[in-house]
């Protein structure tokens, strides 16, 4: 059986038996990878506390028929001070389950790997508004996945903005003459927010001057846009204090 190494990301991880578990990881080279840590449930393991969600390793594996197994798992960041804070763990969740959802096995994504490790970071910081932080990192997904977020021009003409009609097929804001009949524009400000969101570096987010339904309604809107291009909501994102 081959042996390769990979970094990567803990996406989650599932009991196995008595004393092992298999760990979902987003790696830099080979996408999505799922593997079994042997004994690490073990009091004592080798493994220690090193293949924890969100924990971002460096890892020996070597291919096996059906999962791939790991040999040695090395601690780069192991974004602990994210788990230990429930608004921070929560909106952690919703960032993997995300990746988690695009990653493909086989498949290699530096963008995706780069832009989880850019959130976990954000986070990890201990941001005033960690749910705009989630946001933020869900539209660039989004666009990760294909499904650039149209914000500043009409999504069907290009007509430049700014505009208030949000259209979740369309993929982005309308100008009047493209909207649909009936169509109702959002507030301004909640447009003007998701455009700011998806730009920038996210460790620099800042949301404190927005209202907090304001806030709201953005994350609103960035779930559903997320929902309706990937399928399915993200269970996590109910759980993210708003």
């Amino acid at each position: 059986m081959a042996l390769y190494r990979e970094q990567g990301i803990v996406l989650r991880t599932y009991k196995l038996g008595e004393t092992d578990r298999i760990v979902n990881l987003l790696t830099q080279g080979r996408g999505k990878v799922r593997a079994v840590a042997k004994g690490v449930r073990r009091p004592g393991s080798k493994f220690g506390g090193r293949l924890e969600p969100f924990s971002h390793v460096d890892l020996q594996l070597y291919e096996g028929r059906n999962l791939d197994m790991i040999s040695q798992a090395e601690l780069i960041t192991p974004f602990d001070g994210v788990r230990d804070d429930f608004a921070l763990s929560a909106c952690g969740s919703a960032m993997v389950e995300g990746a988690d959802r695009v990653a493909q096995e086989d498949e290699r994504s530096n963008a995706l790997v780069l832009l989880l490790l850019d959130g976990l970071r954000a986070l990890s910081g201990h941001p005033q508004h960690p749910s705009s932080v989630l946001d933020a990192y869900l539209l660039r997904l989004a666009s990760v996945a294909g499904y650039h977020p149209y914000l500043e021009a009409c999504a069907s003409c290009g007509d430049p903005g700014p505009h208030t009609v949000f259209h979740l097929a369309a993929g982005g804001v309308l100008c009047g003459a493209c909207a649909p009949a009936g169509s109702h524009g959002l507030d301004p400000q909640v447009i003007a927010l998701m455009g700011r969101l998806a730009r920038g570096d996210l460790r620099r987010i800042s949301t404190v001057d927005d209202e907090p339904r304001v806030r709201r309604a953005a994350g609103t809107l960035v779930n559903s846009f997320l929902t309706y291009h990937l399928g399915k909501p993200l269970r996590a994102w109910d759980l993210v204090p708003r």
